[in-house]
Order: C-alpha cells, then structure tokens, then sequence
C-alpha cells in the first residue's frame, strides 16, 4: 500500500467536485464496503506506523494488517491479509518494534459459562484473539499465550481463557523500553490478573490480582506500581460502597472516605493521574456537579482543592490530556469537552500552535492528535466531520502532510447534509439534547421531510457528532430522510440528572422522549406526521418493539435491530459480570413489550444475527411470533452476523437492504 500525496501545510484545499443532490441516494455498497484504513496507530518512539486495509483485489471485503517504517517511509508499507477464518479487525504500534493485532473468528461450541452465550449446548458465537508480531510481520504468536501455562492454572481456566477470555493492553508505560502493563481476564471466575510483560523476553511479573469486588485504578506511568485500587463492600441489604484505597509511602493501601460513595449513587470518581510534584491525584468525578469535572486530591490531607481544576459550564470533562514523552512526560497538555463532538484544548504553546495549524488546514472538520514522538517532527493526527469520513494524516517537520488515507473516499460529502446539535423539552420538562441530521440542500421552505427517530443503544451509552461509524445516518439522510438522535433520560455522559433519570423506565418516560422529539420535529416544520418511523438497533431495538405496542403511536411503522424485546428473560441473564448486574440490572424495569403483544398496531421489522449472543435472537423471533397475527410484521436472521461491528460485507448490505426496502413499501400504507 503506497501512501498518499505529500502537501505543505499551508497549501490550499481542493475543493471535493460533484453534481450529488438529495436525490442521489449513496449506494448501499458504499456502507458495505470495508474501510480503505482504519485503526492507525504510531509507536511512541515516532518508527512505526500501523493500521488494518482493505487487501487489495478483494472488493474491499476481506482486511490485511499494513506495517510502514517512517524512517523509510517511500518504500511503502508491508501487508498480511487475514486468513480464511480469522479476520483482523484492529491493531496498535507498540514500543520494540513489536505489533499487537487482533483477530475475530467464527466459532460453534459449547461455552460452559465461558462468555456470553449459553451455559448448556453448543452457541454460535467469534472468539477475538490477541497476536504479537513484529514490524516485518514474519511471525505470529498468539499475544500472551505463554503466560497463562507459567501461571499455572487449572483446566477449566485454560479452556475458558482459550474460548472467551480477553487479554487487554493496559498501559504502555512510554519511558520503560521493554515492558507493558497486559491483563488476562476469564469469564469462568470472573477474576484478573495485571502483569507486567516484557515485549523482547515474553516475561511476566504479577503486579495485581482483581476479582468481582476488587478491581486496580491507577498505575504509575513510570514504573507500573499500582497506586490505587477500587474495593465493593457490602453496607446493607442490596446496597454497596465503592471504596478508593491509595498507597501509602509504607506501601500499603488505605481507604479514603472521600473518595467513597454508595454504588447506587453512581457517582463517577475516576482517578487518571499523579502531579508528581505535589503527589496531588487527578480525578474526574460527578460528585460536585451534574456534570464531571477535573479536581486536585490531596491523599496526605485526604481533601479535594477549594475549586475544581477544570469544569465547563454545559459539558463534562472527559479527559486529560497527559505528556507521553521525555520532554513532558505526564505533564498536562491538555483536556477533552465531551460536548457534541469531544473537543480538545491544548494548553501546552507547543501543541496548541500544532492543533491551530491543522484546523486552519482542515476547516469544518474535527482535527484529532492521536500521538507524536519527542521531538514533534512526527505527528499522528485524524480529520473528519458529519459529511467527511475519517482520514488519517502525518504531520512531519511541522510543515508538510502525509496523507496515508481516508476510510471512505468513493463517498462524495457533498451527498450529506446538516448535521445540527439541538434540544427540546419532554412532556415533563426535562430537557432533552439530541443530534439532527438533514438531507442536503434541505430548507424550510421545501416543506416537511419523512423522518427517522433514532435511538442509540446502551441505553448507558450516547451519541456523537461528526462521521457516523455505522453508516446508518447518511444513508439515510442521503435518501431523504431527516434523522433524529435523541439522547433520552438514561442516556450517559451527559450529566447524571439525565442519566439517573432513566432507571426503572423502559418503554415508559425513556420512550416518551424519543416520541416529544418526534412532536418537536413536526413542530418545529420538519417532520411530516404522517411519515414518520423509528429504528433502533440494541436497547434502540427495544424502543423500536416498544413503540409498535404503545397506544398513540406517532410512527407509520418500526426497526427493531438485535432488539431485547422481553424484559423478564433479560433481568436473568443481564450480565455475567457482578457489578454491572449490581448497577444496570435492577434499573432495567418498565413496559415490558412481550407482554404488550396484544395491542401492537403499526408494522415492524425485526432483524438480528445468528451469532448474537449479546441479544440473542429469540428476543426478535419471540417478538415477531407474537404479533404478526396482529400487524403486518417482517422477522430476518442474518447468516453469521455477531451483535456488534465491524461486520462482514454482506451483513451490512443484507441489513441495509431489509430496511430500505421496508420503509419504502411496507411502512404505512404507502411506504414512508
């Protein structure tokens, strides 16, 4: 793979040249379609470049993991496809010339609690794996293998770690030459180990051994000592107290009382550094605000500062940005706004001017600095937008670009439309943010457009501005659609009062809001009532069923991607992990749609895959059973289809297709 064109900074953008307009529909192969490049990544020492392509020749199906040496970086780059069964789906450039890749395959059998999936009989399910290899590529090993015959554990673990354990990078530690900071994680004991492993030798050192209640925080950037940890205690019947210990200069951890709070209370109190100078602890917590914001904790005086160090008005604080080289290693570069987009400020003068340089070169598109090395002559950098896909970049000597490809170039931006960050009011008067996308060209004057509420998943999730990774919006969008996000009570990240909002309201008040953002939008001119539709895919499923039995229903006719559509069975099986069965599961109460079979009375159309173990699919058939006597219902189970992306060529196109489809013929009485 040759890289792309080499240009000046300052030189002027070509503008993109079509003739699309609201009628040119993007093919669904466009969707379908495997990226050109994606996963990019340096190692911290500015040598290596890696990403996963799509392999040459394969109609852009079937990916390869490309390796660039920088030093040489004309010769271009060295590629290995995946194989027949095993897939590469991401990668990253690590120090020692070393590659960590991993790969997903398609795997029948039976888990034994191994895992998502069914505890008796076999389930169709992927196993992802881990691969070390060098930049050359020569050889691959699965990453970490070895580890687990020297730890020395039994059977039942072996094979659970083999099927569907997960061993994770953790920390790179950028200073240490040799090592990193892995974990080896089993589904079988819900139990883990942190190591530190050395990338040359393989060897390991235990650092921390985690289980369901005892979980590590932070780990020193410098060395990998573990600095602080997290403990769940039992306080009273169906109540627990998450508890922050922090080492003492003894070595030894203690509890600090402010740092504590009830599970229930969700607070979010995550420790992300050490100012080195003070020994002062970076936090991120809700527990001053609505929103997060980054505070200074003193572990000696065990207090937080007077006033929090960052915090915005609208917004939280998701990030700081912490130096990673010699020159400023675990200073504060910077922060990221999680507004609709997250957004970084650079307060460091030399990356600041960087960061302006590269929006002055990229106007209306979100420039992302993903690494550089010490010396700031290499610099990794992403630009995107709503109607721009993701392109990756190289800055080199602070004055030219390398432009080493973009994820979709064969879809023209001027084929996508407006995408607007909006607000509205629920019927109770809690306010709800939501992301509006427009087909191009559209006005106000042209009249009210056939929309799409659409709801994310999660629903303890949210949704972003800029390039839509699953392509749902602009292919809508691209076919007349106007499209809504709304981020409904219980979506997260957005402040805990919205978030908290949610509990105990599926199908309830958490459905009232996406049906007021569908009044809003025929309020406001934009929506016409009579061509309305919901899709939602995951929890979006869920609200998807839910609206094909709520009295009143505003839509013409319902989605329901990988949907959970029977509340009961859902409560038995939430998770397999404790906490998360702690916290999510008792929140998932409501309007439980298999119950409500009875009063659907607008069609649907459910789909899910065969290998989704995530939401399985007796969920959608169970749905469809019940209420295809009732409505006119269409149920689809995708060949080979896992719950989450990336998917294969054909599930996208298989999906894309049902939808469009749908809607034009089956939606109402007319089509939408």
């Amino acid at each position: 793979m040759k890289i792309g064109k080499v240009r000046l900074i300052a030189a002027s953008l070509m503008l993109l040249t079509g003739t699309a307009t609201a009628r040119d529909a993007i093919p669904i192969e466009s969707f379908a379609r495997l990226p050109n490049i994606q996963s990019v990544s340096m190692s911290t020492d500015g040598k290596n470049l890696v990403a996963i392509v799509a392999m040459p020749n394969s109609n852009n199906q079937e990916t390869g993991l490309a390796t660039w040496n920088l030093d040489n970086l004309d010769a271009g780059s060295v590629i290995t496809p995946s194989g027949d069964r095993m897939k590469f789906i991401a990668a990253n450039a690590m120090k020692a010339d070393r590659v960590l890749v991993l790969g997903r395959q398609e795997w029948t059998g039976q888990l034994g609690g191994c895992g998502e999936g069914s505890n008796v009989g076999a389930t169709k399910t992927f196993v992802v794996k881990p691969y070390l290899t060098d930049i050359k590529q020569q050889k691959f090993d699965e990453a970490f293998a070895d580890n687990v015959r020297r730890i020395g554990v039994g059977e039942d673990m072996k094979r659970c770690l083999e099927i569907a354990g997960t061993a994770n990078l953790v920390h790179t530690l950028p200073l240490d030459p040799d090592n990193v900071i892995i974990s080896q994680m089993s589904g079988l004991s819900l139990s883990g180990a942190y190591y530190l492993y050395n990338l040359r030798t393989n060897e390991t050192k235990l650092l921390f051994k985690a289980n369901s209640r005892t979980s590590p925080g932070l780990f020193n950037p410098r060395n990998g000592e573990l600095l602080t940890r997290t403990q769940l205690e039992p306080i009273s019947p169906g109540e627990y107290e998450q508890r922050v210990l922090i080492r003492n200069k003894a070595g030894e951890f203690e509890v600090h009382a402010p740092l504590t709070s009830k599970l229930s209370e969700r607070n979010a109190v995550d420790i992300v550094g050490i100012d080195e100078q003070t020994g002062k602890y970076y936090i991120l917590t809700d527990k001053f605000s609505d929103l997060v914001q980054a505070w200074m904790y003193d572990p000696a005086a065990r207090k937080f500062d007077s006033e929090p160090l960052l915090a915005h008005p609208q917004f939280s604080i998701s990030r700081l940005i912490l130096g990673a080289q010699p020159s400023n290693f675990n200073r504060v570069l910077g922060f990221v706004v999680d507004g609709p987009e997250p957004e970084a400020t650079y307060v460091d003068p030399e990356l600041s001017a960087i960061h302006a340089g590269l929006k002055k070169a990229y106007p209306g598109q979100t420039v992302a600095i993903s690494s550089y090395n010490n010396e700031m002559s290499r610099v990794l950098f992403s630009t995107e937008s709503a109607q721009h896909a993701p392109a990756y970049r190289l800055l080199l000597d602070r004055k030219r670009i390398v432009d080493l490809g973009e994820q979709r170039p064969w879809i023209d931006a001027k084929q996508i439309g407006e995408q607007r960050w909006v607000n509205y009011a629920a019927r109770d008067g809690l306010n709800i943010p939501a992301l509006l996308d427009l087909p191009v060209g559209w006005k106000a004057s042209d009249g009210p457009l056939p929309t799409i509420i659409h709801p994310h998943g999660g629903p303890w999730a949210r949704d972003y501005g800029g390039w839509d990774a699953s392509g749902w919006v602009p292919f809508f969008t691209s076919r007349g659609y106007a499209v809504l996000r709304p981020q409904y009570r219980g979506s997260a990240e957005l402040g805990r009062k919205l978030w908290l909002a949610g509990d105990g309201e599926w199908g309830q008040k958490m459905q009232d809001d996406k049906d007021d953002g569908a009044a809003w939008l025929v309020k406001e001119g934009i929506a016409d009532p009579k061509r309305l539709a919901i899709f939602g895919y995951s929890y979006g499923g869920f609200a998807a069923a839910a609206a094909v039995v709520r009295p009143n229903s505003p839509y013409q006719c319902a989605i329901s991607g990988a949907p959970v559509t029977d509340l009961t069975k859902l409560g038995w099986s939430w998770s397999e992990n404790r906490l998360q069965r702690i916290l999510q599961g008792r929140t998932v109460k409501g309007m439980d749609p298999m119950l409500n079979t009875d009063k659907a009375n607008i069609p649907v159309l459910l789909y899910v895959g065969d290998r989704d173990v995530r939401t399985p699919s007796f969920h959608a058939r169970g749905f469809y059973d019940a209420v295809k006597g009732r409505v006119p219902a269409k149920f689809e189970l995708i060949a080979d289809m896992p719950h989450s992306m990336p998917w294969y060529y054909r599930h996208q196109q298989q999906a894309l297709g049902l939808m469009e489809n749908f809607l034009a013929k089956d939606c109402g009485p007319g089509g939408l």
